[in-house]
């Protein structure tokens, strides 16, 4: 390829590179700290809307052969990232006043993209780090908490350890086929090669690090609560959907076989009994959300046993209803200056008196994640158990159907205090800004067009 098509194809990247150039510039050239907000959202705007254009062209391409490559599925997984970054970036207004937060952003989501493009393990674990990295400063930036220091570092520890089970299994890999392609992963599913399954079984562990699987989970709870709100959202919503996209990615149409089908069947569901059972003893909101996005991930992770063809529609439809209805929530939440008394589940008590807006936007937010019909949580969940039912999986189907019942306790549970309490005497009156009203609104809008046109969003994935 030519370098103009190599500026095509990559032109989503580059929008990023470009966004965090003229950020710092901005910063050195100007007196003090800029704001970056405007620049960020911005040029995650355009880059969001020049991968769907691509994506909508069916460009098939491959810049740098065996490393980085671009089909249609990759460039609409990287404009539906992107996209759900902007509500992040909104949100991001009342926590930050300077460039960190958005340069640090625009780093990590760099990272994404080149995940969702990679081809080898090399260029895998480059997009991985550059995403992860980023966090690991964005998680303790919330300095005003004494707990995101404890928080960041046990973050950092567990995802280094990611990233060494990756490397090694990697690593192995090579050791066996003499490549470092994504491919090999594939093949060593069949394989009966000792090295290549202990291999395949690092990497996959590694992924469950990463996406806070039990029982590597251990990070995620205190991650998300020492965290500021936008942090978490940012955590909860693209982290997490990236990590399981890249996985779909290296597994492509490959069939999951024993003993490694047994590992991402078991461990997914003790996922999900576990995070809805642990999400029901939660006081802390953003705790609570920890514990449902581990829960969360197993859903996720079950579409890897399903046939190849549908795991990326279920996956990356899973992560926009997902990601939709955390960002819904995050931005309804009200605020206040005593961050750790606002993050108290019960401080929404009797919020439908207070701020009728605010309640019933996080009303719809928890009655979707529990997976609620007609909302875009139901229509999630059920693509991803006929895929596993598809699949041949029927009893963890059914197993992880009766457990997923587990969540609506605690999703219901916030309701009945929002609508069903009498607000406490402590509680000053919720009124939130125009910015996080407008981006409530943004991911309502969006929740219901995928609700009412799923059929027509699963065809342009």
């Amino acid at each position: 390829m030519n370098g103009r098509d190599v500026l095509l194809v990559m032109l989503p990247e580059h929008c990023l590179l470009a966004g965090m150039v003229l950020i710092l510039l901005r910063d050195v050239m100007a007196r003090g700290t800029r704001d970056g907000f405007a620049v960020a959202v911005g040029t995650v705007g355009i880059a969001a809307a020049v991968a769907a254009m691509l994506a909508l062209a069916e460009v098939f391409a491959a810049p740098f052969a065996a490393q980085f490559s671009v089909t249609p599925s990759d460039l609409a997984a990287k404009a539906v990232m992107l996209a759900l970054a902007i509500p992040v970036l909104l949100l991001s207004r009342d926590d930050f006043a300077d460039s960190r937060f958005p340069v640090l952003v625009l780093s990590s989501l760099y990272g994404v993209c080149l995940m969702l493009s990679s081809d080898s393990f090399l260029t895998l674990f480059v997009g991985l780090e550059l995403m992860s990295l980023p966090v690991y400063v964005l998680v303790m930036l919330a300095y005003r908490d004494p707990r995101s220091a404890e928080a960041a570092l046990k973050y950092l520890v567990l995802g280094g350890t990611a990233s060494a089970c990756l490397l090694m299994g990697a690593s192995l890999l090579y050791g066996v086929s003499g490549s470092l392609a994504l491919a090999g992963f594939a093949a060593a599913l069949s394989s009966t090669n000792t090295m290549a399954l202990a291999g395949a079984v690092l990497i996959v562990v590694a992924f469950f690090l990463k996406a806070a699987i039990v029982p590597f989970h251990a990070w995620a709870p205190d991650a998300y609560e020492g965290a500021s709100v936008s942090v978490t959202a940012y955590m909860a919503t693209i982290v997490k959907a990236a990590v399981l996209l890249a996985a779909v990615r290296m597994l492509a149409t490959a069939t999951l076989v024993p003993p490694l089908a047994d590992l991402v069947a078991f461990l997914p569901l003790v996922s999900i009994v576990w995070g809805n059972l642990a999400a029901m003893r939660q006081k802390s909101f953003r705790r609570m959300i920890a514990y449902s996005s581990i829960a969360h991930a197993g859903y996720m992770f079950y579409a890897l046993l399903g046939a190849g063809d549908g795991r990326f529609q279920a996956v990356l439809f899973y992560a926009i209803a997902y990601g939709l209805m955390n960002l819904l929530a995050f931005a309804a939440l009200p605020r206040a200056d005593d961050d750790a008394a606002a993050d108290r589940i019960d401080s929404l008590r009797g919020l439908f008196q207070r701020a009728p807006f605010q309640a019933l936007m996080i009303a719809v937010a928890m009655l979707s994640l529990a997976g609620i019909p007609p909302l875009p949580g139901f229509i999630a969940k059920f693509l991803i158990f006929r895929n596993v039912m598809a699949g041949g999986y029927t009893t963890y189907a059914v197993l992880g159907l009766v457990g997923s019942y587990l969540g609506i306790y605690f999703y219901l549970r916030v309701i009945q205090l929002m609508f069903m309490s009498e607000p406490e005497s402590s509680t000053t009156r919720a009124s939130p800004r125009q910015l996080m009203r407008f981006t409530s609104l943004v991911c309502l809008v969006a929740a219901v067009v995928v609700a009412v046109f799923p059929g027509w969003i699963l065809a342009q994935l």
